[in-house]
Parts: structure tokens; sequence; C-alpha cells
């Protein structure tokens, strides 16, 4: 299975402007700029797509990992931070709170560490990736 976007650019580094068009076309030439990545500028920003691309990819591998386990979430929401300092990503902060019938606190905490190690975007970062969980 292969996935694809595409990002398109004009002019300078901090005076241009872009956008990102992916392949189920939720992004549709999305507008992204300086402003939107390293100001509070309109628009997207690759760091924002991948805090939620790690977030959605984490919270789904902890439904299969709580389902090999034999158990299943009633919810699970996870925020995910990316920090940026001085051109590279650093860090990516995520913060799970789940509902899951029947499971104590430490086999959560077991399954929710399998997780964040396990998932995909977990495991192509190259940054410190850490873990607040906890049962909602």
């Amino acid at each position: 299975m292969k996935r694809n976007a595409t990002a398109v650019w004009n002019g300078s580094g901090k005076e241009g402007s872009g956008h990102l068009t992916n392949q189920s076309n939720i992004l549709n030439q999305t507008p992204y700029s300086y402003s939107s990545r390293f100001e509070n500028g309109t628009g997207t920003n690759p760091e924002e797509l991948i805090a939620a691309a790690h977030a959605g990819c984490f919270s789904m591998k902890l439904s299969f990992v709580l389902g090999a386990a034999g158990f299943t979430a009633d919810e699970i929401k996870t925020d995910c931070v990316v920090t940026i300092d001085n051109g590279t990503i650093t860090t990516s902060e995520l913060t799970l709170r789940a509902k899951v019938p029947g499971i104590d606190e430490a086999k959560f905490k077991e399954c929710a560490e399998e997780a964040k190690a396990n998932c995909p975007v977990s495991k192509v970062l190259n940054c410190q990736i850490t873990l607040d969980a906890a049962l909602a």
C-alpha cells in the first residue's frame, strides 16, 4: 500500500506561499506559508499534520492492542503537540484519555506504551515521544 500527497510552493521561503493536496482530497490545495508554520497565520503546516497523523495512528494502534488483550474502548481521545526548535521537530507529546470498560490501570498503561512504541508514525519520528495516559 502506498499513500501520497503533493506540495506546491511559489516564491521565497519567507514571502512565498504554497498549497497541499493529498490522495483522498481531504486536503485540496490547502494553503500553507511561513506565517502558518512559524507564526499564527491562516493555513495549515507540516508540523500540525504530523501531530494529527501521530494522534490518529497512535489511537488506532491502541485500539488494536486493546483488542488483542480482550478489551474494546468506548472512546480513545489522543491530543498530540509537536514542538519544533531551530528547524527540527524535537518532541511529540501524546496525551491520552480513554474509556475502556473492565481494564485496570496497569494493563491500560501497558497497552498504551505498546501502542506508543509500535504505531507506524512513532516508528518514523526521530524525536522524543512522551505519553501521558489515563483512564477517563
